[in-house]
């Protein structure tokens, strides 16, 4: 169990963004969750070095997993650590800004593991819904510097 001070420590260290997708929380229905990066049935603590900020749509995807499978070198690689790696050193946004692109192994293989872009869902729903706070200005995160790369 996280306790309220340290949920608020996540939170506030994530800018309110989930550290997966770069959606904000405050757009969102639910509360984001707190993601232990090694999960606790693995092992893992509750030490804020372990711990994440992620919608749920992230969370859900990611499960338990720690890797995950490049598809372009179809070799199994770690999943992205927000608290080891920096977001622009593996991702972008399309021109648009509705599509991540993974642009390393790391990259690719978290794409590809928490079907960051709806591509396996035919109704592209994360696509829209970032197409629609784009154009009001909510997204991508202006003043994160994970963004620029």
């Amino acid at each position: 169990m996280v306790s309220d001070s340290l949920r608020e420590f996540v939170r506030t260290r994530a800018k309110e963004l989930c550290e997966y997708c770069h959606s904000p929380e405050f757009i969102s229905a639910d509360r984001f969750t707190i993601e232990h990066l090694i999960p606790q049935s693995l092992g893992g603590s509750s030490d804020p070095s372990n711990l994440a900020l992620a919608c749920r749509r992230c969370n859900e995807r990611r499960y338990n997993f720690l890797t995950g499978i490049d598809p372009d070198t179809h070799e199994e690689t770690s999943l992205f650590n927000p608290r080891q790696q920096q977001w622009s050193e593996h991702f972008i946004w399309t021109s648009d800004a509705t599509q991540i692109i993974g642009t390393t192994p790391t990259g690719r293989a978290t794409c590809d593991r928490l079907d960051r872009n709806d591509q396996f869902h035919h109704n592209r729903f994360i696509q829209k819904s970032r197409r629609f706070w784009t154009k009001l200005g909510y997204h991508p995160p202006k003043d994160d510097p994970r963004q620029k790369g």
